[in-house]
């Protein structure tokens, strides 16, 4: 058992909070709205702390899970951050998708007080979050990495490192291009087979068994089917996960062009008032065009 604590509790972060509590972890949480943590600690025990460095104060392991870098940043820096709290030794990782830059920031930051620090960032959804089945990312040292990996695994149905720091957030970005590609094709395959005058369900039914098939179809068809936007991954978190993918392709040197395109198709959903709406609601854009 060891003494955590969990800064973040949002549709990622509460369940998995809640997985490293049921596991005999003694976890302190933080989250900006108190009322949030309160409920918390009510559902799994534990206990709440009113900024990230009470949190944090003798923790051997720090996870965040927040929403951009500036959330990053606010959590870990500065006189109420989590740095601030920590003892040399303990190690932070952060489960959030942001840019290599600030990974790197804070690593840098980390190293300077004598704490370790893991980019984290994670897939698989609130329901992979619910059910301790994510994909976790992960960058930085090789023996800081090895002393967290059993805490992850909590929550994890894979856990790997890639390499050093800022190596996981690049995973991560390589994760969304992935899926901002896969979700447009089974949109305008949908889309398709709704304009031929075909059986949707059916359709899937016979091509989800060949090369076409991916997580994507076997999870989201049904929904998309339904013209259901109210589940998974909103787009607004979407395009900001883009966002960074594209900034540090340019970084990089990297061509990019279907996910430029696709991130332009989210900004659409947006106008249409989908923000919130899961990521699979390009379809919804292709029935307004149609």
């Amino acid at each position: 058992m060891a003494k955590l604590a969990f800064l973040g509790l949002g549709v990622m972060g509460y369940p998995m909070a809640g997985h490293l509590q049921a596991a005999d972890h003694e976890v302190c949480v933080f989250n900006r709205t108190a009322a949030k943590a309160d409920k918390w600690v009510a559902e799994h025990g534990g206990r709440s702390a009113a900024t990230p460095r009470e949190a944090a104060q003798g923790a051997e392991f720090v996870m965040a899970c927040v929403g951009n870098d500036d959330d990053l940043r606010s959590v870990c820096l500065g006189d109420d951050g989590a740095f601030a709290g920590m003892a040399e030794g303990a190690i932070f990782v952060d489960h959030t998708t942001v840019s290599a830059k600030v990974t790197r920031e804070l690593y840098s930051a980390a190293q300077a007080r004598g704490v370790g620090f893991v980019d984290a960032p994670v897939s698989g959804g609130q329901a992979g979050a619910e059910n301790g089945q994510l994909s976790i990312m992960c960058g930085g040292d090789e023996a800081v990495y090895a002393r967290a990996e059993p805490v992850m695994q909590v929550y994890a149905k894979l856990c790997r490192r890639i390499g050093e720091s800022g190596a996981g957030q690049m995973t991560k970005m390589a994760n969304q291009i992935a899926i901002a590609g896969l979700v447009q094709g089974l949109s305008e395959a949908l889309h398709f087979a709704e304009e031929a005058g075909l059986d949707g369900r059916a359709v899937v039914e016979v091509i989800s068994q060949g090369a076409a098939g991916s997580w994507q179809m076997s999870n989201r068809y049904e929904t998309m089917l339904d013209d259901k936007w109210n589940h998974g991954f909103a787009v607004d978190w979407m395009r900001k996960d883009l966002g960074i993918c594209l900034d540090t392709a340019d970084e990089v040197g990297a061509s990019l062009p279907v996910t430029a395109l696709v991130d332009q198709f989210y900004k659409d959903v947006q106008k249409m008032g989908g923000g919130r709406w899961d990521t699979s609601s390009l379809l919804a854009r292709l029935r307004k065009l149609g």
